[in-house]
């Protein structure tokens, strides 16, 4: 049967992309260690290929399958476990699962799956390292007796959150501390009843948890760096504005300063914007991963929820905090200039008026003197103008009984006219020409 229509390009890619990264089917007892690698600068940028080429050392020594190509996560059998590798946006992580526990609580023998040359060679540093063991119990009243007995040993009660989780399919604790190993660790009782799909996804769940806590936690030192400097910004900005409402004078230098800081708060703001946007998007994850728990309390203990309201929660609110008042810090400075701004523009336009007013004064002399000028010129030619026509026509005058006298008085009002309209006419033309030209 052929198609009547073609595929949209990438229709099964995507579509296929929401199977892609399925639970781990795990089933108790049994471990998880989990490994996230991020470089510390430009991890969004990174060379991917760097990740794949590191994950394929590790593939090779224990000769499991490698990857497809272009593939950003991939599952095999490695040795007495089963590895999940997923690459993300700013890391990586890898995730052992093993059947069985050991006698000595959170020993790290999975973890010991990771050899130390390997793990020296990774492509950035250890963001974090968790330990997950799973037991099995028969109900609600035997999981609750094996936290009394075994939860006060493992985990400082101090930091200790504990809850069931998905209608008691699951109680879940721990403490996220590291401990002198380097390791997050948790424990999880599966009830009897609970589904390997269902552990898994529990399991998976306490994994990307920590994972993306530890990442959102990375704009809080920013977050401190940034209101160091924004309280600085702000006292300069607060004196500056002080300064603009007392005096008028200096103006320009002002105009500077303010300048430079919004330049300061804009380079705060291009350097801080991807770690503050990416730690809001990791506790939104944190946040909707807690909730899909659906957990209970368990013996008056704080839940999973309740300790990421106390300890995790204000630090997220530091960064929420900064980033606003960088924002805010932005726009004051940006309306202390713009009001700046229009009171140099005033002033500037109030000496541009006066230097209007003295040039209209100077075009008004100049047109005056220009008209006594002209006058002057017009009498000038007109004076010799009037003796050279005199000398033309005083013989004539004098066969026809004419005084030199009244051949002056005869031609001196005719010349006077005659020059007097010539000017004129060449004074228009140039005008007009002027006029034609400026149009």
């Amino acid at each position: 049967m052929t198609k009547p229509l073609e595929d949209y390009p990438e229709r099964f890619a995507l579509s296929n992309e929401l199977h892609a990264r399925p639970f781990p089917e795990l089933e108790a007892p049994c471990r998880a260690v989990d490994v996230a690698i991020k470089k510390e600068k430009g991890a969004a940028d990174r060379d991917r290929a760097l990740d794949v080429k590191h994950l394929v050392a590790l593939l090779d020594r224990y000769g499991a399958p490698h990857p497809a190509p272009g593939a950003n996560h991939h599952s095999c059998k490695l040795g007495r476990g089963v590895l999940k590798w997923e690459q993300h946006t700013e890391f990586v992580t890898y995730t052992i699962f093993a059947g069985g526990v050991s006698d000595v609580p959170f020993d790290g023998t999975v973890h010991s799956m990771f050899p130390n040359d390997w793990l020296a060679a990774a492509p950035g540093k250890v963001l974090t390292s968790c330990l997950v063991r799973v037991e099995k119990t028969a109900n609600q009243e035997a999981a609750a007796a094996r936290v009394v007995e075994t939860y006060g040993h493992w985990f400082i009660p101090e930091s200790l959150a504990v809850a069931s989780v998905l209608d008691w399919a699951a109680v879940i604790g721990g403490e996220f501390r590291i401990d002198e190993h380097g390791h997050v660790r948790f424990a999880v009782l599966a009830c009897e009843g609970t589904g390997k799909r269902r552990l898994g996804r529990i399991v998976q769940r306490l994994l990307e948890i920590e994972t993306y806590k530890s990442m959102a936690m990375l704009g809080l030192p920013q977050a401190r760096a940034v209101s160091g400097k924004v309280a600085e910004l702000d006292r300069e900005l607060a004196q500056i504005v002080a300064q603009m409402a007392a005096s008028r004078d200096e103006d320009q230098a002002t105009l500077d300063r303010l300048l430079r800081i919004s330049a300061e708060v804009e380079l705060l703001s291009s350097s801080t914007a991807f770690r503050f946007g990416a730690a809001g998007a990791y506790e939104v994850i944190v946040s909707q991963r807690i909730d899909v728990l659906r957990e209970e309390r368990v013996q008056s203990r704080q839940t999973f929820g309740e300790f990421m309201m106390r300890r995790f929660d204000p630090a997220m609110r530091t960064c929420r905090s900064a980033q606003l008042r960088l924002t805010e810090l932005s726009q004051r400075a940006e309306r202390a200039s713009n009001l700046l701004r229009t009171r140099v523009d005033v002033a500037s336009s109030v000496q541009n008026v006066e230097v209007l007013r003295r040039m209209d004064e100077r075009a008004a002399l100049q047109l005056r003197l220009q008209e006594t000028v002209e006058g002057l010129s017009v009498v000038a030619i007109s004076y010799y103008a009037v003796n050279l026509a005199a000398n033309l026509l005083k013989p004539l005058g004098a066969s026809r009984g004419v005084g030199e006298g009244w051949v002056y008085a005869a031609l001196t009002p005719l010349v006077v006219g005659l020059v007097w309209y010539m000017v004129r006419r060449i004074r228009a033309r140039i005008e007009k020409r002027s006029g034609t030209e400026g149009g």
